[in-house]
This record gives structure tokens, C-alpha cells and sequence, in this order.
């Protein structure tokens, strides 16, 4: 891969001198506003050269790292069995959710036709009672 000279000015200037772009800036003027340490921390970052962006992805491992230094996690994710029973229990989870859509589109399905038996049992008690008159007026 070539660079051109003032890529090359730019890659060695960021290594010297620590990762000033208009973001980075940007972010530490922001930090400072919003929270000083947040500010300190984005000075530092930008002193040594890396970019704001890469700041989350180093933020989240450093705290795994710190998160997971009590509890031993050496085979957990290669656990096949444990992997098969957590599918397992995940399938059983998406069919029990389903039966439950299923009974409520069924139970609206129920209401919707209790509830036009309803109307015209009312219709037809209406009429019962209210004849149309056959003198011509209605």
C-alpha cells in the first residue's frame, strides 16, 4: 500500500503529536462540558494518538476484563451441551409464544362473534317490539 506525502505527514504527525481531528476535538470539548474526568479521559486518548471511535470497543473489553475477574469463564461459550439445552429451552420459549398469539387471536375471533350474536339478539327485540306501521307515514 502507497501513501501519498501528506498521508504520510498526517500518519506521522498522529503518532508524534496524538490524534487531533476536528471529532476528536470535538468529543473532548464535549467531555470536559458535560463531565471534566469524561474530558480528561478523551485528552489522554487523544494524546496517545488513537481515535474517538475506537474509544467504546477499548471501554467495553476493559470492562469485561473487569467484570469477569472473579469468575472463571474457561469453556463456558465451547460448552456444547449447554449451548444445545439453551437452544432448546429458546425453541420452547418461541413455541409457547406462538400458542399465546394463537389463543389471542382466537379469544378476539370469540368477542367479535359474541359480540354480533349480542347485537342481534338486540336487533331482533327491537323489531319484535316496534313493528313498522303499514299506515304509509314510516
Amino acid at each position: 500500500m502507497t501513501f501519498t506525502h501528506a498521508q504520510r505527514a498526517r500518519c506521522e504527525f498522529t503518532d508524534r503529536k496524538g490524534n487531533w481531528s476536528g471529532r476528536n476535538i470535538a468529543a473532548m470539548v464535549v467531555g470536559f462540558v458535560l463531565f471534566w474526568p469524561l474530558g480528561l479521559v478523551l485528552l489522554y486518548w487523544n494524546i496517545t494518538g488513537r481515535d474517538i471511535k475506537d474509544l467504546p470497543a477499548a471501554a467495553r473489553g476493559l470492562w469485561s476484563k473487569v467484570s469477569n475477574r472473579g469468575a472463571s469463564t474457561v469453556g463456558d461459550e465451547d460448552n456444547i451441551v449447554f449451548n444445545e439445552y439453551q437452544d432448546t429451552q429458546y425453541d420452547r420459549i418461541r413455541e409457547i409464544k406462538v400458542e399465546i398469539e394463537e389463543r389471542a387471536k382466537r379469544f378476539r375471533a370469540f368477542r367479535a362473534d359474541a359480540k354480533r350474536r349480542k347485537d342481534e339478539d338486540e336487533f331482533n327485540r327491537f323489531m319484535a317490539s316496534a313493528p313498522l306501521s303499514d299506515n304509509g307515514n314510516g
